[in-house]
């Protein structure tokens, strides 16, 4: 082999060397969501099985790491200390279709003793105002956005 023929060997190696290590870094960090593996996943808060098919939610971090949560409560109390990242992606089961995960901002919620869920809270989130309202119209209660719910809900200070 020629030092030409090495040296061409040695560079194309080294590219395919740095061309792996990009692709492997870019597929570790995707942030997208997980299903909710009911029955089965554990809650990051409180660790509690996670069986609600309808009061589920779970944060994907900037590392595409997924927290799972068994109430929309128990993902606001962890938002106070969340230390695993920055939140990338904060996803809420909704009543109109269970087991399927929409953006916690763009849901709206209702808090109704005729409701409950799984901590307690009354606390489920719908796709939109107008089925929360008709839900509120139904059930009674109170009505709140992604902000408003927060503040609601100010976390506690215990983790339990």
């Amino acid at each position: 082999m020629t030092n030409q023929n090495y040296f061409f060997l040695a560079q194309w190696k080294s590219k395919l060397v740095v061309l792996i290590l990009a692709f492997i870094s870019i597929s570790a960090c995707k942030v997208d969501q997980e299903a909710i593996n009911y029955g089965h996943d554990q809650c990051h808060y409180c660790h509690m099985t996670i069986v609600d098919k309808i009061h589920g939610a779970e944060i994907v971090n900037d590392k595409g790491k997924v927290f799972k949560y068994d109430a929309v409560e128990c993902m606001i109390n962890d938002l106070q200390d969340f230390e695993s990242g920055e939140p990338q992606l904060q996803l809420v089961n909704h009543y109109e279709k269970a087991t399927e995960l929409i953006t916690a901002a763009e849901a709206h919620y209702l808090i109704s003793e005729q409701l409950p869920s799984p901590m307690g809270a009354f606390l489920t989130a719908f796709p939109n105002h107008e089925s929360a309202l008709k839900a509120k119209g139904e059930l009674g209660g109170q009505l709140y956005d992604w902000p408003q719910l927060k503040d609601h809900l100010k976390p506690s200070d215990a983790k339990p």
